[in-house]
């Protein structure tokens, strides 16, 4: 299943060229995996959380400018031992046109002790029940 967040372009995250800059996508990617994470049900708080992000990167395929809204889409598409991937792709709302495709690493860690960890098997169970579509 996949996880729909809506994001509105505010005119701070623009550049001298009117466009949305690139770092930017990563802030957006960011708020939809948040998003993602409570929506299936992992705790949000900082006390308890057992996720690092280990890899990120963004596909630039369209211009995105202030006022526009983009609608992101979140899924699962990997599981491994200790980490999985999330594939998120990013719609200017207004056209359908697809402005960046991003894609994560998320490692389960245990901060207390400094290392990676098994995904523990319900977070591995919730994981597998938002697997990507293939249109990710």
């Amino acid at each position: 299943m996949v996880y729909h967040s809506r994001i509105k372009v505010r005119f701070c995250e623009t550049d001298a060229l009117g466009h949305v800059n690139n770092t930017s996508y990563f802030i957006y990617m960011e708020e939809a995996r948040v998003e993602f994470f409570e929506k299936i049900g992992f705790e949000m708080n900082a006390n308890e959380w057992q996720f690092i992000l280990a890899s990120a990167s963004c596909d630039f395929l369209d211009q995105v400018r202030f006022n526009d809204v983009l609608l992101i889409e979140t899924a699962v598409s990997k599981i491994g031992n200790k980490s999985f991937h999330l594939e998120q792709l990013m719609r200017i709302e207004a056209t359908g046109k697809i402005a960046a495709k991003g894609h994560s690493v998320i490692v389960t860690y245990d901060f207390e002790n400094q290392k990676s960890t098994r995904i523990p098997e319900e977070i591995r169970a919730e994981l597998e029940r938002h697997p990507a579509a293939s249109s990710i």
